[in-house]
């Protein structure tokens, strides 16, 4: 039910907008300057410019682009891939501008984001979950090998926290002793098992200097209209919170999770908005077998359903401490060591410092973990409690 603006539009982001960004990646990456983009490549940047705002100008006459959520959904992320590369290529900057100078375009994505309840640009789900292949190519930004390893890995990793989040989301109507309960978190820890996995294959495949310099500038944040959005983040699903809040390592009335729960909702599709909504009101797991502990220890549900309890936590902090402890590391704190300081202020998708981010992540890991930690409250001692009562 697409309009035929829409599948213009579409037809062009999928061609020759991934090659005008190739190309100009390809000349950037040349340069003894790599992060060194305004200026440079001009011809087709007014290329881009003139393409894409003549889509725009499509869209809005047609104006039928709100309907049915489907396509209104995908025009959005176009339109939010337009946006961002136009961000990437330095022909915007939140910095330097009170609102965007791209005022069409900002319009028809804030009309399309309102109608939808989600922000108004692309996010995460655009180019992972809902990223529909025609001929067996997805969207993307770029023709690199770089940024397709970068979106499948992301994408597989995303698949199976749902399938992690899916199971355990049956175990609160079945309650931590029911003998189904067992099978769920097996299928839960198989999930878990499965992103690390995928986590694992993606840092040894990815370039660190292509993904540095060539994916990572397209997800900074930028204006749409006057307000600066944050970049899209490949954790704006609902599974990977629902796992958080279901084993208990992670509560929504801690303040930080809090803060980073609230802020992320806009970033995710409202089906995983209402998730995570749905989530919230559902008490952990873990007060259910620590509720336990005093009474049925000895018994044979709990021994076996607690310990698959534990293994699963340990996964799911598995997967926490590798995009720690390899993604941001050695993708991004390392590279950033040796770019101009003039690039650093700009350097996170999501706005703040780079040592400020690195701070919020480490936090979340560690809640993630279960790190014993003075500072913070983590699930580190009802952790140690189950592990005394296991035989």
């Amino acid at each position: 039910m697409s309009t035929i603006a829409s599948e213009k539009f579409d037809h062009w982001i999928r061609t020759d907008f991934r090659r005008l960004n190739t190309t100009l990646e390809d000349i950037y990456f040349l340069q003894d300057d790599q992060a060194a983009v305004a200026g440079v490549g001009n011809d087709l940047k007014s290329e881009l410019v003139t393409e894409g705002e003549a889509h725009v100008e499509a869209l809005l006459a047609e104006g039928d682009t709100h309907q049915p959520f489907e396509t209104a959904f995908n025009t959005l992320g176009n339109l939010g891939l337009f946006m961002a590369a136009l961000r990437r290529h330095e022909l915007t900057n939140p910095d330097k501008e009170r609102e965007s100078p791209f005022k069409r375009c900002s319009a028809l994505c804030l009309r399309i984001a309102s109608s939808l309840g989600v922000a108004p640009r692309f996010v995460s789900p655009h180019l992972s979950a809902n990223n529909y292949a025609v001929n067996g190519v997805q969207k993307a930004f770029t023709n690199l090998p770089d940024e397709t390893i970068f979106h499948d890995y992301n994408l597989y990793s995303i698949l199976y926290f749902k399938r992690a989040a899916e199971a355990l989301m049956h175990i609160p109507a079945l309650g931590v002793s029911a003998s189904a309960t067992a099978l769920m978190l097996k299928e839960a820890k198989y999930a878990l098992e499965q992103v690390a996995y995928y986590n694992k294959t993606l840092f040894d495949k990815l370039d660190v200097a292509r993904f540095f310099y060539s994916v990572r500038p397209y997800f900074k944040s930028h204006r749409v209209g006057k307000i600066n959005y944050r970049g899209a983040n490949a954790g704006d699903f609902a599974g990977i919170n629902q796992i958080d809040l279901l084993l208990g390592l992670c509560r929504g009335d801690d303040l930080f999770y809090g803060n980073m729960l609230a802020e992320k909702m806009q970033y995710m599709r409202p089906e995983d908005q209402r998730d995570v909504q749905r989530t919230l009101r559902i008490p952990p797991l873990m007060d259910g077998f620590i509720e336990a502990l005093d009474s049925h220890a000895d018994t044979d549900w709990f021994q076996e359903n607690c310990k698959l309890f534990l293994e699963v936590c340990t996964a799911h902090g598995r997967t926490a401490a590798q995009h720690q402890n390899m993604l941001v590391d050695k993708y991004i704190k390392k590279p950033a060591v040796t770019m101009d300081k003039q690039h650093m202020k700009q350097i996170t998708a999501s706005g703040p410092p780079l040592e400020e981010l690195l701070d919020m992540l480490t936090h979340l890991r560690d809640l993630r973990i279960a790190a014993p930690r003075d500072d913070i409250e983590t699930a580190h001692d009802q952790i140690e409690k189950l592990k005394t009562a296991l035989s």
